[in-house]
């Protein structure tokens, strides 16, 4: 219900709540007879949809109280930190990744941040303009703008570093692709010449007379197997052998 978002202690003017759906909405500033109702995002988490209401009240006589955060401009500081917290656990995770597919979990994580923290530096902003009494809203508010500006330049950092990844994961592929095509077309060639010889001989049935087929049997097939072994990887190294660049 719209009246549990705000606490029913709070003696804040009725159009406050009156304004307040069933949820918490986007976030925003409230001004009315001199109180000011700061509707603010708690820091987003992964893979969640919802954000969770973060509330800040200024009482005409100047003093602050939040629903979680306790009571004083130090619970906005408090609000503040989460964020720069969380960026800085997200900056580590950037240093660390190496695969696209991590930079895409940050990536994933990051952009939600990036707008909550936009929103918070716009509320504040407004907040700042139309209530000019509340001389600490410049500080919180410059905060906020490193928080943005921060927030901004890793995504940024993320996405080209994704980038790059996948750039580098195509390279390999088209490498890796090239060197299959020249192998597959060496082995191509080898058939081509030996194909007719082979086909003869299966035709014909022609079979050479070496003297060897009753001579220690079985050592002239092994060393036939042998030197078939041999030419055989002498074979396997031509065909899988890098093309010049």
């Amino acid at each position: 219900m719209a009246a549990d978002l705000i606490p029913p202690l709070w003696k804040v003017p009725q159009v406050f709540r009156d304004r307040m759906g069933e949820q918490v909405g986007r976030q925003r500033a409230m001004i009315a007879d001199g109180h000011l109702l700061l509707v603010l995002h708690a820091p987003p988490k992964a893979n969640e949809n919802q954000r969770h209401g973060r509330f800040f009240w200024r009482a005409p006589d100047g003093q602050w109280t939040s629903k979680e955060r306790g009571t004083g401009i130090n619970a906005l500081n408090k609000h503040l930190e989460d964020y720069e917290e969380l960026i800085k656990g997200l900056d580590r995770l950037e240093e660390q990744a190496t695969t696209s597919a991590e930079y895409f979990t940050i990536l994933e994580q990051l952009s939600p941040v990036y707008r909550a923290a936009r929103n918070l530096h716009q509320v504040l902003q407004d907040a700042r303009e139309k209530y000019p009494d509340a001389r600490e809203l410049i500080n919180l508010r410059d905060r906020a703008y490193g928080i943005e500006r921060t927030t901004e330049l890793l995504l940024a950092e993320v996405k080209n570093s994704l980038d790059v990844a996948i750039a580098k994961r195509a390279e390999e592929q088209a490498a890796s692709s090239e060197q299959m095509s020249i192998s597959a077309h060496r082995l191509n060639v080898l058939a081509a010449f030996f194909f007719p010889i082979a086909t003869l001989m299966a035709i014909f049935g022609a079979n050479l007379r070496h003297g060897w087929e009753d001579t220690w049997p079985p050592i002239p097939m092994l060393i036939v197997l042998g030197i078939g072994l041999a030419m055989g990887g002498i074979l396997t190294s031509f065909v899988t052998k890098p093309p010049r660049r």
